[in-house]
């Protein structure tokens, strides 16, 4: 359970508001409230999507991390229900830092597992996330090697000399990164030299019906085209069809995410396994 202060910042008096602004606003001071009471009860944990070669959908390239909290029930609320609104805020540098924490202590768990952990860039200088990186990476030492931290686009452009400088320090420990949703904001092509990010995640929107959709072919053949310029690894995210996943490997992307191949479980494969042999 976590002490960290997790109040959010009054978003301004409801009066001057819009009725749908009203509705918004409401709506996700009640998802921030879930997510506080999730941290204080310590119901927070990950679970596991598997990005997979494009040429070879068996083989597992990584996988990815992505926190969940749970209400009262201790049913999962979905990540949707409260990231916009815990980003701006207290509660969003601790989801930062617990994911960074549940996926250092899994990747010492797993010796042979390459993970990936979202971060925002507002959390680079937040204490508890640069603490639990150093610990992390005391503990085990191949941790750096197989950790790739993912930033979306949105919050790289916050704060983009600082995040490149942050980015340049940590590579050179070992650590991987990737540019997150990718074309759901407004990135300047220019920034994409100064990042040096190790991979890009082509954000789901352009994947959608990709094999009779025109405006995303054009869309993806454009990002494999900076990507190979910039020398980055390129992963299509929410693949969902057969039909999506085989133009995807054709078009050249290295690897594909998504539920044809794999839903986000808390029970990934190396934890079943350890379950078996307990069992018998």
């Amino acid at each position: 359970m976590t002490e960290d202060p997790i109040d959010r910042p009054d978003p301004g008096d409801p009066d001057t508001l819009s009725p749908l602004a009203v509705a918004l606003t409401a709506r996700d001071r009640a998802a921030l409230e879930l997510v506080r009471e999730a941290l204080r009860r310590g119901d927070v944990l990950l679970a596991f999507q598997p990005v997979v070669r494009s040429r070879d959908p068996g083989s597992i390239a990584f996988h990815e991390g992505l926190i969940r909290v749970l209400d009262p029930q201790g049913r999962v609320i979905p990540a949707r229900q409260f990231i916009a609104a815990a980003e701006m805020t207290e509660a969003g540098r601790i989801l930062d830092s617990l994911a960074l924490e549940l996926g250092l202590a899994e990747l010492a768990r797993e010796p042979g597992l390459r993970l990936s952990i979202n971060m925002s860039a507002r959390s680079i200088a937040y204490p508890r996330w640069t603490e639990a990186l150093h610990r992390g990476l005391e503990r085990d030492p191949t941790a750096a090697e197989r950790l790739i931290l993912e930033i979306t686009e949105a919050s790289a452009m916050v704060i983009p000399d600082i995040t490149a400088h942050f980015m340049k320090g940590l590579q050179r420990k070992g650590i991987s990164f990737a540019l997150d949703d990718f074309g759901a904001g407004f990135t300047a092509f220019r920034y994409l030299r100064d990042f040096t990010f190790d991979a890009v995640k082509l954000d789901g929107q352009f994947i959608r019906g990709i094999h009779a959709d025109p405006d995303n072919q054009c869309l993806a053949r454009a990002l494999l085209s900076i990507a190979e310029h910039f020398d980055m690894f390129t992963i299509a995210e929410a693949v969902e069809t057969p039909e999506e996943a085989t133009f995807l490997a054709d078009l050249g992307f290295d690897c594909q995410q998504g539920y044809v191949h794999g839903a986000p479980t808390t029970m990934p494969p190396w934890r079943a396994r350890e379950a078996a042999q307990a069992q018998g």
